[in-house]
């Protein structure tokens, strides 16, 4: 069964590092994106905010040396965002790349 995701953003928030009881570091951070697209044949407008979910390393430090104002590119898989909140879902990286704001 497919489950992929690749969007890029500007990262608007950040957390602290922590590590969960297994030892595996985790950072997670939001991803605003906005970009046009076409859809039934005419353009429109995409904004939306992500949270993204980076585990282990070395995804851990890459998300963790990102600034508020960054521009991202990343690819993963979508998943809830834990067992009490089955209707959010979140993106877990498997890359994170720093790029070039694209003006949309």
């Amino acid at each position: 069964m497919e489950n992929r995701l690749a969007i890029a953003g500007e990262l608007v928030e950040t957390t602290e590092r922590r590590v969960t009881p297994a030892g595996i570091p985790i950072v997670r951070f939001r991803l605003h994106h906005r970009s046009r697209r076409l859809e039934a044949g005419r353009e429109r407008l995409v904004s939306c905010e992500l949270q993204v979910v980076a585990c282990g390393e070395p995804l851990a430090s890459q998300a963790q040396a990102l600034n508020v104002g960054d521009w991202v590119r990343i690819t993963g898989f979508l998943s809830r965002s834990d067992h009490r909140h089955e209707r959010r879902l979140v993106i877990h990286a498997e890359t994170i790349g720093r790029g070039e704001r694209q003006h949309d």
